[in-house]
């Protein structure tokens, strides 16, 4: 059973456990599941054997925006610096998500203009300052790079999270836990709650409105917070992955689509707490090698543009709504994969990375009598933006009755 309370320096150093790479490497996991199920709902696959094994393997692709709800509750929980203003918090989440979503708007209407195809202002205006998710209207909360409805959602989970963490930090153990438990109760509820709603706008209603999408995001607080208290209690890594593939096949294969969603939050949380203890005890992780971790940080670019440049191609060639016969379509898609990585890259490298410099605020030095500050650079030195190096681990002061042995996670979202 995983006690992060028992971590110390009967596992390694703190300077080798002062990162979480295995969630970095995860969040490639879920921009793969999207992408796989985009692909099949496009149809480029035409071939009817292959396209039976597509379609299985990712028929629940979708819940890895679900993934990505619960990890960002998760990590920004368990790297929240007490010194953090409100002001600060805000200003590097805009700069981590706020730019690349602009360039991909910008993309967006061009190839919109290319097409001919119309665009409403106020659709384009709304899109661009991430409100469309609370519009249930048809061809607004899906608009122009349809993908960033899911930013919409993280910009009121960032919103609300600083105010809320006060009472966070204060809660009892058993409040944390019973947060937990309720979010897979309380989205399966909302399948015979969705009736209250008009019919044309229960999707919206149970997929993309803020409030509702944020019960995923805190459930990753609230496993957070316990697991930063020495209180959670869950798998390890390699039980919490084997129940993820089994909830998935099972799920998949024999379960009804209204208990997909409240299944995976349990298999997802599970997975995320496991990896993130795995990383802080140095044990054996196959999610933070160098390639997935290099993939965990261009996931955010990825699911950006991925989208996007397959309906663009698509159209472009005339086989939007047509696929590809045989072995083509299997091509066709690893073509877009490697294209679309491609971009991520450039996009991660060149508005990305520049961007969080230049807009995340810098935080003063503060010499202390340990030699250096809280976020692990010497007196005097700038402190890393989030995303980049990370924070190292608080070394325990002697008034501290539970030091706090967090890890700070490597490009968060």
């Amino acid at each position: 059973m995983t006690d992060v309370a028992t971590v110390a320096s009967a596992t390694r150093p703190a300077s080798s456990a002062n990162r979480l790479p295995s969630l970095t490497g995860l969040r490639w996991v879920a921009a793969l599941l999207v992408f796989g199920f985009h692909v099949a709902t496009m149809g480029i696959i035409v071939e009817p054997g292959h396209r039976a094994v597509v379609d299985w393997a990712f028929a629940l692709g979708l819940s890895g925006v679900q993934f990505f709800f619960i990890l960002s509750g998760f990590v920004l929980v368990w790297s929240a610096r007490p010194s953090d203003t409100r002001r600060a918090f805000w200003r590097r989440r805009v700069a981590k998500i706020w730019p690349s979503h602009v360039v991909l708007w910008a993309a967006a209407l061009a190839v919109a203009a290319w097409f001919a195809d119309p665009v409403d202002p106020a659709v384009a205006v709304e899109n661009l300052f991430l409100l469309q998710a609370w519009d249930p209207r048809p061809g607004h909360f899906y608009s122009i790079n349809t993908v960033s409805w899911s930013l919409s959602c993280e910009f009121f989970f960032y919103l609300c999270l600083p105010l809320a963490l006060p009472l966070i930090r204060r809660a009892r153990p058993w409040a944390l836990w019973a947060v937990v438990v309720a979010v897979p109760l309380l989205i399966l509820a909302l399948w015979p709650a969705q009736a209250l709603v008009p019919e044309e706008s229960r999707w919206w209603f149970t997929q993309v409105f803020p409030p509702v999408r944020s019960l995923e995001f805190w459930m990753g607080v609230a496993a957070a917070e316990l697991m930063r208290r020495g209180r959670w209690r869950g798998p390890g890594l390699p039980l919490a992955s084997l129940v993820f593939v089994a909830t998935w096949v099972v799920a998949a294969q024999w379960v009804r689509a209204e208990l997909w969603a409240a299944l995976l939050s349990v298999a997802y949380i599970l997975v995320i707490a496991a990896a993130a203890d795995a990383d802080v005890r140095g044990r054996r992780s196959p999610w933070r090698s160098r390639p997935m971790v290099w993939l965990g940080e261009v996931s955010f670019a990825f699911y950006l543009v991925h989208v996007l440049v397959m309906i663009t191609v698509l159209r472009l060639t005339g086989d939007w709504g047509v696929g590809f016969p045989g072995w083509w379509g299997l091509a066709v898609v690893l073509g877009f994969l490697l294209v679309n990585l491609a971009l991520a890259g450039l996009l991660h490298r060149f508005v990305e990375t520049p961007m969080m410099r230049l807009l995340t605020p810098r935080r003063p030095a503060r010499a202390t009598s340990r030699g250096g500050d809280e976020g692990g650079e010497a007196p005097g030195g700038p402190a890393p933006p989030p995303g980049e190096r990370g924070n190292a681990v608080p070394r325990p002061r002697p008034a501290d009755p539970q030091p706090d042995r967090r890890s700070a996670y490597v490009d968060s979202r």
